[in-house]
């Protein structure tokens, strides 16, 4: 029989241990690769071509959500199972916008994510019980008034939604043309847009902002 495989990200060490040891007791699901940033979880998927990967939102250099977005747009066949502790609706949406096949909480994924892996390998949508009770009373109201769904906006492109990332952790502009292999000025005019459509204009607004979408965390990591 042909194992799952499965890619791990997430930056926090001891969580990636604890999966390790919940999957490893499967005999259907094998762990291939671990990541502990979204840049790496790209490199991983393109060279190890998982069946599925458990990523996290907030990781250093580039988040979950751009991450995904990067593995479904370069067309490549693994499944992400989106693993967090962010559970608002907006992170919900973003990400299955994004080509996230399901996603789970980090506080009750134990019970589900065996099931999870195994559905999502099988091409199968799974959330949260939580979750998808909400998603289905959003369906529902909707349908009881006759309106379309309402969709978050989103004002940020990819690009730019690296940039907010690493301005809010701390990196200048120097430095952030260095990590995204652009030129200093073409980073000057994302960061110029950024600030220009979330009309803040500072950094520690940014932060903020980045904080509160879930792109940073604002804890200690455990390594």
């Amino acid at each position: 029989m042909k194992k799952i495989n499965v890619l791990l990200a997430d930056d926090h060490t001891v969580v990636r241990q604890g999966l390790r040891s919940l999957l490893m007791a499967e005999s259907d699901i094998e762990v291939v690769g671990e990541a502990d940033n979204g840049r790496q979880t790209v490199q991983l998927t393109r060279q190890l071509n998982p069946d599925v990967v458990i990523m996290d939102i907030a990781m250093p250099r580039l988040n979950g959500l751009e991450a995904t977005r990067q593995i479904i747009k370069e067309g490549l066949s693994a499944k992400v199972l989106i693993l967090s502790s962010y559970s608002d609706d907006e992170f919900v949406d973003q990400l299955t916008e994004a080509g996230a096949i399901g996603y789970l909480i980090k506080q009750t994924a134990a019970n589900d994510l065996i099931r999870a892996i195994r559905e999502a390998h099988a091409g199968n949508a799974f959330f949260s019980p939580s979750i998808s009770k909400r998603l289905l009373e959003h369906y529902r109201e909707a349908y009881m008034k006759g309106k379309p769904l309402q969709k978050h906006a989103e004002p940020l492109t990819s690009r730019e939604f690296e940039v907010i990332q690493l301005v809010a952790e701390g990196k200048v502009n120097k430095q952030i043309a260095a990590e995204l292999y652009l030129s200093v000025k073409t980073v000057e005019k994302h960061r110029q847009q950024v600030m220009n459509k979330l009309n803040i204009h500072d950094v520690a607004g940014l932060t903020r902002y980045a904080i509160a979408r879930g792109i940073i965390e604002t804890t200690p990591k455990l390594i």
